[in-house]
């Protein structure tokens, strides 16, 4: 038998997870560079497992184990969040750690009874809770909604250790285990685009969050998916904070689809209209851009212009379906603006206005609808719209 190796990350806590190298879509959110499931084992007098992995990578966490330890002899298993991409190993280990009990909030034991019609030993927790398993106690936090019901993180304090759930991830496979053997820039990028696609509804609940994070004494938090932070924590709770907030920054973000050509034109009319009073434009086309790799522009842009051709009695498809995305995720202090062409009717723009509008973002401007192709008195008409727009920036 073949052993992975797991990863101590203090002393008697290791990373005992498993690597997705070829997940490449996430419930809609697509990972070109992977993922990892993070769970943690504590040898102590009670052995405890926090977390599983899906349900393909149970048998690698448990080679992982075998390497430490018997999994028949771990006494705990903390479930932290019961989403199946945390929770699917759940039966493996319980069928092997037979005598193991599941710690989790009473929400998490509702979704695992759905989930998976077992009758499981339980110990149910809640903000304040301790367990002590040796040297080592583990303390609970709720964190409803950031980001199911059932959420929960836990505190280590005799290692300053925060194992955070899906705060604080990324999606990234990867040899290295913590951030700063991979580097800032690289994890900061992949951490924005998990908070974005996923975490972004939930701002109020992450800034509760937040302020029971910063009253820890931290030295490492250990995330459910991607890389462990031993460094860096001014940054990334910096970060949190201006995600969680919907702070944004003078820039612009134009998406569109078309079909001819025109729209593309009035895009690029209005990006240069933009750029010429002085505020950076990105540029991202629906055809050549997933809708997930998107929505980490939206993080930071204050200005959010959505182009579209009219298609029978309303938008194209690809535009529809970035609006039903962004329109989940509730980006809140955006200046919105639609555009569009057409042949006759001309609803498509209108219709991507009164999402706009059913979004709560200031709408500066009125809708631009041109028929057919822009000629040249369009396209600079379209220039100066773009300047009119910055001005709305404050």
């Amino acid at each position: 038998m073949i052993f992975l190796q797991p990863i101590e990350v203090k002393p008697g806590i290791y990373w005992v997870g498993g690597i997705d190298w070829n997940v490449r879509y996430f419930h809609g959110y697509v990972t070109p560079q992977g993922s990892t499931y993070n769970s943690y084992l504590i040898v102590d007098d009670k052995i405890t497992l926090v977390d599983t992995v899906k349900h393909y990578l149970a048998d690698e966490m448990l080679s992982r184990i075998r390497t430490i330890v018997n999994p028949e002899k771990i006494d705990y298993l903390v479930v932290n969040h019961v989403e199946l991409d945390h929770s699917g190993g759940v039966p493996k280990i319980m069928e092997v750690a037979s005598n193991a009990k599941i710690v989790t909030t009473p929400n998490g034991k509702k979704g695992l009874e759905m989930h998976f019609k077992q009758d499981w030993e339980y110990v149910l927790v809640k903000t304040g809770d301790e367990l002590k398993i040796g040297s080592h106690t583990m303390k609970f936090v709720q964190t409803p909604m950031v980001h199911w019901p059932d959420n929960m993180v836990t505190y280590i304090p005799e290692a300053k250790l925060l194992l955070s759930n899906d705060a604080f991830g990324q999606h990234i496979a990867s040899t290295e285990r913590f951030v700063d053997e991979l580097g800032w820039d690289v994890v900061h990028e992949a951490a924005a685009s998990y908070y974005a696609n996923i975490v972004f509804p939930y701002g109020d609940q992450v800034n509760k969050a937040l302020d029971v994070v910063e009253t820890l004494p931290i030295e490492m938090i250990a995330p459910s998916h991607g890389l462990i932070w031993r460094s860096f924590f001014p940054e990334l709770i910096k970060e949190y904070r201006k995600w969680a907030s919907n702070e944004t920054e003078r820039k612009a973000l134009i998406v569109y689809d078309t079909m001819y050509g025109s729209t593309k034109e009035m895009a690029y009319a209005l990006r240069e209209g933009i750029e010429d009073s002085g505020v950076p434009v990105t540029m991202k086309f629906l055809q050549a851009d997933h809708i997930s790799q998107i929505v980490p522009e939206l993080l930071t842009a204050k200005l959010v212009l959505v182009g579209t051709p009219t298609i029978n009695n309303g938008m194209l498809p690809n535009v529809a379906s970035f609006l039903t995305y962004i329109k989940g995720l509730r980006p809140k202090k955006r200046i919105g603006f639609a555009f569009g062409s057409y042949g006759w009717g001309g609803q498509g723009a209108r219709n991507v206005a009164s999402v706009l509008q059913e979004m709560g973002w200031e709408i500066p401007e009125e809708v631009v609808n041109i028929q057919y192709v822009p000629g040249k008195a369009d396209l600079d008409s379209l220039r100066e719209k773009g300047r009119k727009l910055v001005e709305a920036i404050k």
